[in-house]
């Protein structure tokens, strides 16, 4: 079985909710990257979503545009990328979900890319601006296997595309708590409970929600209605601004938004 599947079965019996983290790739560079991702996994985030370094991230706010910069600068590749989630699988086995652009994929070689990012350890992949519509329709990307694609669904998707979405998902949702860039200074929406109830009424695939949380309190809330909890921007900002000490002081970070969304059954 997968190990995103897996984990949200475990989790599911032990009547408890994800903590999904997101780190940059090579963020301060590839030894500290590492610590950080290890960091996490020991602390109980359930799954890591691992973001490439591209220089070109339209979807990322500030803060993980400086994150993948960093990477770049410290000599981080989309190969080295790979290496990394080799190195983090000798000791650990907390899933990891790639969270890319087709850009760096497809230079790689589409079905290269799926093939070597699993046989890396890699378990699942978000191509942000790959539409599945767009996946069909071109032969050249209807071959990447290995690695569980994961959807994402936004607050002003359309009813009949959340149902499409919602039947070819994979692993878990990503389901966005607001529109916007990654790592806007907004809180996640209040209607988060309908947004999820809509989706889950057409998938029993989990869905997690992530964009605009910082605090206990709002993983706490999310946790009420979502199978899991994302956290990107507020840990990468850690990163940023402890780079001498970034695996712990993300770790000191994360604890208490684990814990909170672990209260919740």
């Amino acid at each position: 079985m997968n190990r995103i599947d897996s984990t949200f079965a475990r989790l599911r019996s032990e009547g408890k909710k994800a903590f999904v983290a997101y780190v940059a790739a090579g963020d301060p560079d590839f030894d500290r990257s590492l610590e950080v991702i290890k960091g996490l996994a020991d602390e109980g985030a359930d799954i890591i979503e691992l973001g490439l370094p591209f220089s070109d991230p339209l979807a990322d706010g500030i803060v993980n545009q400086m994150a993948a910069d960093r990477a770049l600068k410290s000599g981080m590749s989309t190969p080295r990328s790979l290496e990394l989630i080799a190195r983090f699988r000798e000791t650990h086995q907390t899933p990891i979900v790639l969270f890319t652009y087709l850009n760096p994929v497809f230079t790689y070689g589409y079905e290269k890319f799926h093939h070597d990012a699993a046989a890396a350890g890699a378990d699942g992949i978000l191509l942000l601006d790959l539409p599945p519509d767009e996946a069909e329709q071109n032969a050249d990307l209807a071959i990447g296997a290995g690695l569980k694609h994961i959807r994402l669904i936004a607050p002003t998707t359309p009813a009949e595309r959340v149902i499409k979405l919602a039947k070819s998902s994979e692993g878990f949702i990503y389901a966005l708590s607001r529109t916007g860039v990654t790592g806007g200074h907004v809180a996640p929406s209040a209607n988060i409970a309908a947004q999820v109830a809509a989706i889950k009424a057409h998938t029993d695939t989990p869905v997690c929600v992530g964009f605009g949380i910082t605090t206990p309190d709002q993983a706490r809330m999310v946790a009420e209605s979502a199978d899991g909890v994302i956290v990107g921007s507020a840990i990468v900002k850690q990163v940023e601004l402890n780079p001498d000490h970034a695996a712990k002081a993300v770790r000191d970070f994360a604890a208490p938004l684990i814990a909170a969304t672990k209260s919740v059954p």
